[in-house]
């Protein structure tokens, strides 16, 4: 998964359109919630979009960008305000953020944590690094993205062609296991529209999006069985061209401040 990233980070912004879309919809839920951070981490950073945004938003804050890939970094470096920014940008895995922990008043994070393949554990290290009473924000992919790609490919053979993605009650429920409060969770779903089957996986490839499932193929596809996908695939052709349909998942939720607990000092007589 990070050598795909890195590959893809030189052309990412030319290709990432869904990405910057999404990213948009999860900033827009920041106007409903009255929030002033002194501290902002954007958790899977990639070229640094979500993280310009947060800083335009919250002038005063120390924002914190934070990509597994390398390659990612360097462009956000490259396209991020050179004086006075008070944006920082670091490598690292969601799974183990190299972070202080009880540190970031609002952790943001827009479509990385669905290649996260335990998610318990990275809402676990998301509570790490977040400081009481801090807001984590986020969205990532439910299980019908990419559906018409899957029965598609399932035309072909029983491998698994498309990531696995987890349902919003899922999400929900890890954030409350997790020891998050105040758990708000909604999806949304998102049609792009491609020349053909062909054009769609090429786009995805652009974007680094690699298939990390375990069942996933390792050769190969004969070209027989790629034709089987591309005709499966233009049963669902619409006038706008073959629709690749993203099932959106937003979730937000807050660290909870510690219980006081004051003694009872009684009454005396």
């Amino acid at each position: 998964m990070r050598a795909a990233f890195e590959r893809a980070a030189p052309d990412y912004d030319r290709v990432a359109a869904l990405q910057r879309d999404v990213a948009d919809r999860v900033l827009e839920r920041l106007d409903l919630i009255r929030l002033d951070p002194r501290t902002v981490l954007d958790l899977g950073s990639g070229t640094g979009y979500g993280a310009r945004a947060l800083r335009n938003r919250y002038r005063r804050a120390e924002v914190y960008g934070v990509d597994i890939a390398h390659g990612m970094l360097r462009e956000a470096s490259r396209l991020a305000p050179r004086f006075f920014a008070r944006t920082h940008f670091a490598c690292g895995d969601a799974l183990q953020l190299p972070l202080a922990s009880d540190t970031f008043d609002l952790v943001f994070s827009s479509l990385t944590l669905q290649w996260c393949e335990d998610l318990p554990a990275a809402l676990a290290e998301i509570w790490r690094v977040c400081a009481p009473g801090g807001l984590v924000l986020f969205s990532t992919l439910g299980p019908d993205t990419l559906g018409q790609l899957r029965e598609a490919w399932s035309e072909a053979d029983t491998l698994a062609h498309v990531n696995p993605f987890v349902d919003m009650h899922v999400v929900g429920d890890a954030l409350v296991g997790t020891g998050f409060r105040d758990v708000v969770t909604d999806v949304d779903r998102i049609t792009r529209f491609h020349a053909d089957v062909l054009d769609l996986m090429r786009s995805l490839k652009a974007l680094g999006a690699h298939n990390v499932s375990r069942e996933r193929p390792k050769h190969l596809v004969a070209p027989s069985r790629l034709a089987r996908v591309r005709e499966r695939y233009e049963t669902y052709r619409r006038a706008e061209g073959l629709p690749a349909t993203y099932e959106v998942v937003f979730a937000h939720a807050w660290k909870p401040e510690p219980r006081v607990f004051v003694p009872f000092a009684g009454v005396g007589p």
